[in-house]
Formats: C-alpha cells, structure tokens, sequence
C-alpha cells in the first residue's frame, strides 16, 4: 500500500469510480465464498452478529437504513428479524444480487444503488434506524459529510447503529523477525490522512482467494474522527463499546473460538471492533 498526494492523484469522483468497479469484481467473488455462505443463508441462516443483533435491540415493525450493505445479506436479515427494510451500496454488481436474492426469498427488502453521498438526491424518507456494518466507512473520505447523511435519514428519536472494524487494529501488520517468528508490529499511521490510500489490488480480499485488479483507495478514520462527525451532526452517543475479536482471520496470529477470531497470543490486548449507538435527540434513552 502507498499513500497519494490527492491534489496530484484521481478526484474524488474518479476514486469512486474505482470502488465501484473493486465492488463490482469483489461481489462474484464473496457470493461464492465460504465465508458469505449464500446457501446457508438461502436456508435461513441471520448473518447479523450477536453483537449487533443485541445492541440494536428489537427491530419488528420498524424502518431500517442500511448503508453500504454490499449484497444485501445483513440487510434482508434485518428483514427476517421484523424490519422494513432498505439497502444502499455503491456496486451496480452487489446490488444487482441483493435483488435476485431478495427475489428469490420474497423478504420485500427495498435495493438502491447509489453511492451514500448522493443518496439524498434518491430518496426523501427518514428512518425509525440507520445501521452500517463491518468494513464501511473506510470507503469514505468526509465522515462530516456522512454524518450529515445518518442526520438526515433519521426520525426525530430514531437509532443509528454502527459495528466497524477498530481503527487501531489497523495499525499493526504480521512482520517476520530475522529469527523467523513473525509478530505484530505498528506499521501504518493511526490518525487519517485525507489523501487516502492507494491499494493497487492484485491480492485476495478477505472473502475468497481470487486476486481482485482493479485497485481502490481507503480512508482511515481514527475513532475521534467517528465519534467527532457524528457529534457535530446533532447525534446523541448512547454508548462507544470494543471488543477484542475479529468476524474474520485480520491476521495469521488468530484462531477461530465461539464464533469469532482471536489473538492466539496476547488475547484481548488489541481492539478489533468498535460499537456506537447514537440517537437523533437531545434525550438519551
């Protein structure tokens, strides 16, 4: 990964452009991965973690926003738990399966693609809930700008939920010491670089083996910058909560256990998920 000058570097809309093409070559991919389990959850299967499914609380007979839902999995499991659902994502290939299996389910969850930005152009509702889950928001550059969003999609008492994965894990890299041990080592910058970063692909993602080409920049957002953009947007935080597991294998030092994955070594002493809730109030509760 190399960082780029954004005033030398592709605009915005032509990074954009990237991410949907990284998307739409991402989402065959993921489909037919372990990892996803489509046929699993074809058969029933809630993809929602434990966590989110908890802290979110009851969701039956409420509208839900979910932004950057990828396929529309946790989306339409929303749907299973009750919601009135609506999924949002950038990938003209994500959304065109989100539909199909929709379709084929007869969960009547509603698919927009659109990138989250222009979202209020699209749509003039508000929301009882706005939720965001795993690996979202570093695909955008001013979380100010979506904060603003999550206010706008909001009713006047409604949630916004968010589990995402803790910037700080984000630091570390698996490096291999002369001897051959390989260990966790700070090795990228905490704290955002507005310029983004530039993977140049060629390498599998997280879901699946294939190699994806396109490349695609990523922001990294420290957690003042989250919690920060959701404050200056009107949001009331009801709770910031972190957890010391994984929902997939960040480095080779982890192990699955109880469902999630897990530092072999020096369990609990990093951080790889962050929780908020927040509420469109003045009044918390």
């Amino acid at each position: 990964m190399s960082g780029n000058d954004a005033a030398n570097g592709p605009s915005l809309a032509e990074r954009f452009a990237l991410t949907r093409r990284n998307w739409n070559e991402r989402t065959p991919v993921h489909a037919a991965s372990d990892f996803y389990d489509v046929a699993g959850f074809k058969a029933g299967r809630i993809t929602l973690t434990n966590i989110e499914t908890s802290e979110v609380g009851a969701v039956a007979g409420k509208s839900i926003l979910h932004l950057q839902c990828h396929f529309g999995m946790d989306t339409m499991s929303w749907a299973r738990l009750g919601a009135t659902a609506t999924g949002v994502d950038i990938s003209d290939a994500a959304i065109d399966l989100a539909r199909e299996l929709n379709d084929e389910l007869g969960l009547g969850v509603r698919f927009i693609r659109a990138n989250v930005y222009d979202l209020p152009d699209l749509i003039d509702e508000r929301f009882d809930v706005v939720y965001t889950g795993v690996g979202a928001i570093c695909w955008l550059p001013d979380l100010d700008a979506w904060a603003a969003i999550v206010a706008r999609f909001l009713k006047p008492g409604g949630t916004f939920y968010m589990l995402d994965v803790h910037p700080m894990s984000l630091v570390f890299d698996a490096v291999q010491d002369p001897d051959g041990a390989t260990d966790l080592r700070p090795v990228y910058p905490y704290f955002p670089d507005p310029a983004g970063i530039l993977d140049d692909g060629e390498r599998p993602t997280y879901a699946g083996t294939t190699p994806i080409k396109t490349p695609v920049y990523e922001w990294q957002h420290s957690l003042s910058e989250v919690v920060n953009a959701l404050l200056r947007a009107g949001l009331t935080i009801e709770f910031l909560n972190e957890f010391p597991v994984a929902p997939y294998q960040a480095f080779p030092q982890m192990r699955r256990r109880d469902g999630w994955w897990r530092l072999t070594e020096r369990d609990g002493s990093i951080a790889f998920l962050f929780s908020i809730r927040a509420l469109a109030t003045g009044q918390i509760g």
